[in-house]
């Protein structure tokens, strides 16, 4: 057991109406460490993801971020918020603005810096996801994987201590994948702390320090990728990978 996880979910349970979709859920990701959650569609991975910066509210039980327990709401939640980063399915940008406007944009609002010190860190988040040629165009000029890589950068301005990524490429065409999750790989690479939920077999094996395989809301398995590709314990888990790894 860590002594000092970054995020800890300790006995989390919600329900929507009747349904359980988180059950109890024991997790921690300790700093530096990239945890992989894969599992079937409607396991509850996403809704895991999205409560540990409470853009879903819980049931029961405690998140701790950074050792703090996660506030209900107000400016507490919004300063926490701040350190935890979150990339969505899609990509969320503001469709006004240019790729360098809506990468500063929250460092200038939530983070108060200057607008000279903002646009200088931009750019350089911009060259690390491969972009800082685009900076003057508008979302709607870019692919859905530089629109991701874009979102990628927006999400490291503001400094989190730890990444959230929803399905990252699960809405982008299979030949922009690859450019998304390689900005993925060298943020792990450089020790970013990352949570990512994600149906990519081939980056859990590669970039996770752990996977955990959820089922029906629950945490079935917690491992290693060596040891849970090549040796699932659970039924759940054999079945959810003859199925994937086939394809």
């Amino acid at each position: 057991m860590a002594v000092d996880p970054l995020i800890e979910l300790r006995d989390v349970n919600k329900h929507y109406g009747q349904l359980h979709v988180l059950q109890d859920i024991n997790l921690t990701v300790d700093r530096g460490e990239v945890v992989v959650v894969i599992g079937p569609s409607g396991s509850g991975k996403s809704t895991l993801c999205r409560a540990i910066n409470r853009l879903e509210p819980i049931g029961s039980g405690t998140i701790f971020l950074d050792g703090q327990p996660l506030p209900e709401e107000g400016r507490a939640l919004a300063r926490l918020r701040a350190d935890v980063g979150m990339v969505f399915q899609s990509f969320n940008l503001f469709a006004h603005k240019t790729v360098l406007e809506n990468v500063s944009l929250a460092p200038l609002k939530v983070r108060g810096r200057g607008k000279e010190e903002a646009e200088r860190r931009s750019r350089e988040l911009l060259e690390r996801v491969g972009l800082l040629g685009h900076a003057d165009k508008y979302p709607a000029q870019l692919s859905g994987g530089q629109q991701q890589r874009v979102a990628i950068a927006r999400a490291l301005a503001m400094d989190p201590k730890a990444l959230l990524f929803d399905e990252p490429t699960s809405a982008l065409d299979p030949e922009m994948i690859n450019e998304v999750l390689e900005v993925m790989r060298q943020l792990a690479r450089d020790g970013m702390t990352m949570l990512v939920v994600t149906h990519e077999m081939g980056f859990a094996r590669s970039a996770a320090n752990r996977v955990v395989f959820m089922a029906d809301g629950r945490i079935v398995e917690d491992r290693t990728p060596e040891e849970f590709f090549t040796d699932p314990h659970s039924a759940r888990a054999k079945d959810f990978l003859s199925k994937i790894l086939k394809h």
